[in-house]
């Protein structure tokens, strides 16, 4: 038996935890039970409700843990947090194993594990920016780790639980697999867009889906998936990629990204004869692609899949949350292009299961997420890895919705000096088919606004934007017991649950969505109509994926911003220029915070015609003089926290 085999055989011992009901528990009697989360930060008190219907996690009656450093804990009948932990501090378990979890992936508390101890925000530390936070100091600390399942502090990685989820597998039916949402009444106003290509000798567009030479099976693919002409990214990028031209391209969300950089790969691969061998104890992909969160890996992959569906080339995906050794039996069968999130696709080749030598293509999706002050480390380890083609020899591309002047020079270490870069649109994002609404509102009257907000919007399907776990978990409480169908996703749940929220969401069964950032970038869920930013973002490239969940492929759709002015005021310049750029109407009042001093000068500096330009056509004359990276991320690293893991 292979080792990987051996170490998903060995799961740890867990602890049968059992319900307190009452609603009116004292501080003491929790500390003595099994309830408190070990979790950095302060708890808070023991007093809670009983809890609210299973229908918000779906499928909670195992118990996950679901803590985001605020003692919350997520049990079988108490579903979210009825009741949070004492008081306390404590270090968090450092996170130096990438098999079972995602470094950097999602909501923040993994984001830059060398950063060391933070204040946690209800006045406790967090250590390690690790997935498991600290915790109270309470009575029988010890003896209720262990009892939990929980490695002491000084423990190695080794002793660690195993994650041995094993997601179901996708769906074979050709239906399901070429399944999808019809374009809205606004697509051919993509032809309208403005498009500019800057670099030497660019390819000439395309205006059809024939003239990209595509074979018959990928054209027979295309065709089943609805596609009937290229989106303005796709007429460009595709050319632009088949010339084999590295690429960095910005293009609203919601316009076929995914596309333009999947149908030129995966042509060029089947064109080559590529072919994946179950042979081999490593694998040596032909196409990379990286992308840093879970679910916006596996619906990329869910492409790939579709549109090399009864061709030789083979896509699989790699992430974390789920069982590594399922990954690797997985993988083993064979692989041309290789979907992953960076902590488990560096795992996979750290492990000796994927080679690098034959890697013709590099794809980063969400890009400007790809290389920020969070991703960045991992990304030079990946070109860095042994193996590894150097840029010259290599295909590299680069996808967002938003590319700010500081990503775009760090792109130079992973782009050819020739590299094109195309801008898609004046929209950046907010979208002018998305109508963007702002409400002035004080933190402490949201919940009530939210409340009528949903109730005048009836059934539709909602997506809830806040910023930290614990306020995902505390709306999502809220609404379900104002009995609003409601689930929530967060990089503290599990991965099942996760994947249920979303499968409620995109069913209908839940028609309310509370997330994080971690569901603000590249999400393609059909009919989401409305998108509520119950807390802004603290920049404003974060305010443009988010509501690009909604008017997608030419559909309408809507954004309702709370904003609070002691707390927003640094976004309201730029807000008030992606409202005028979209031809929305700015409010009176907006403008007021924007202009009259409220709102910081340098702060998200207004954008020209395009949602973000080549840096390149600057005054400086081209970013390779300056080898100085000055992130504004830098400065934001306490309010990013919560973001991603």
């Amino acid at each position: 038996m292979d080792e990987w085999e051996e170490q998903e055989t060995a799961t740890s011992g867990t602890c049968a935890l059992t319900s307190d009901t009452s609603t009116g528990g004292t501080q003491g009697d929790f500390w003595n039970s099994d309830h408190g989360e070990f979790q950095g930060g302060r708890g808070g008190r023991g007093r809670g409700r009983g809890g609210f219907k299973n229908s918000f996690f779906s499928g909670a009656e195992d118990g996950a843990n679901d803590g985001d450093g605020d003692g919350q804990n997520n049990t079988a009948e108490r579903s979210s947090f009825s009741r949070r932990g004492g008081r306390g501090r404590g270090k968090g378990f450092g996170r130096t194993d990438h098999s079972d979890f995602d470094a950097n992936e999602e909501d923040g508390d993994n984001k830059n594990v060398s950063r060391g101890r933070r204040r946690g925000r209800g006045g406790g530390e967090q250590g390690g920016r690790s997935g498991f936070g600290g915790g109270y100091r309470g009575k029988d600390e010890k003896s209720l780790l262990k009892a939990r399942g929980y490695p002491a502090e000084n423990a190695d990685a080794s002793d660690r639980p195993r994650v041995t989820y094993v997601p179901p597998p996708p769906s074979e039916d050709e239906e399901s697999i070429f399944s999808h949402y019809e374009s809205g009444v606004n697509f051919d106003k993509y032809d309208e867009i403005l498009v500019d290509v800057s670099g030497t000798n660019p390819p000439p567009a395309i205006m059809t889906f024939d003239e990209a030479a595509l074979c018959e099976s990928l054209k027979r693919n295309v065709s089943k998936s609805g596609y009937v002409k290229p989106t303005p990214v796709q007429k460009h990028g595709i050319p632009i990629i088949s010339a084999g031209r590295d690429l960095m391209a910005c293009a609203q969300t919601g316009s076929g990204k995914t596309a333009a950089f999947l149908l030129p790969i995966l042509q060029q691969l089947m064109a080559d004869g590529a072919a994946a061998s179950c042979f081999s104890e490593m694998q040596e992909p032909d196409a990379i692609i990286v992308a840093p969160t879970r679910e916006l890996i596996n619906q990329i992959y869910l492409e790939a899949r579709k549109f090399a569906y009864g061709t030789c080339v083979r896509p699989v995906v790699v992430y974390g949350g789920v069982s590594t050794g399922h990954q690797i039996r997985d993988l083993l069968r064979g692989c041309n292009v290789l979907c992953g999130t960076p902590g488990r696709l560096l795992d996979m080749i750290g492990r000796g299961k994927v080679g690098l030598t034959k890697v013709r293509y590099l794809v980063l999706d969400e890009a400007d997420r790809m290389l920020d002050m969070g991703f960045e480390p991992d990304m030079r380890r990946l070109v860095g890895s042994p193996g590894m083609p150097s840029k010259e020899n290599r295909q590299t591309l680069m996808f967002s919705a938003t590319f700010p002047e500081d990503i775009q020079r760090l792109a130079a270490d992973f782009l050819k000096t020739d590299y094109l870069f195309l801008a898609v649109g004046i929209v950046g994002g907010a979208c002018s088919d998305v109508e963007q609404t702002f409400v002035q509102v004080t933190k402490f009257a949201k919940r009530e606004q939210l409340i009528d907000l949903l109730k005048s919007t009836g059934s539709e399907r909602t997506m809830v934007f806040v910023e930290t776990k614990r306020q995902a978990d505390f709306i999502a409480t809220i609404l379900c017991q104002e009995k609003f169908p409601t689930t929530s996703i967060h990089g503290d749940r599990e991965q099942w649950q996760r994947e249920q929220a979303l499968g409620d969401f995109r069913s209908g069964k839940c028609s309310v969505l509370v997330a994080t950032s971690v569901g603000a970038r590249g999400l393609d869920i059909p009919d989401v109509q409305f998108v509520v930013n119950f807390d802004l973002p603290n920049n404003i490239d974060e305010y443009v994926h988010r509501i690009g969940r909604t008017g997608r492929c030419g559909n309408t759709g809507r954004a309702v911003s709370f904003y609070d002015p002691g707390a927003d005021s640094e976004l309201a310049r730029s807000l008030v220029t992606i409202l005028s750029k979209a031809q929305q109407e700015v409010p009176s009042w907006l403008e007021e915070f924007a202009f009259s001093g409220h709102s910081p000068s340098g702060f998200n500096p207004p954008r020209k015609h395009f949602a973000s330009t080549d840096l390149r056509k600057g005054p400086q004359g081209g970013f390779f003089q300056d080898g100085s990276v000055t992130s504004q991320l830098a400065a934001q690293t306490a309010a990013d926290d919560e973001e991603w893991e």
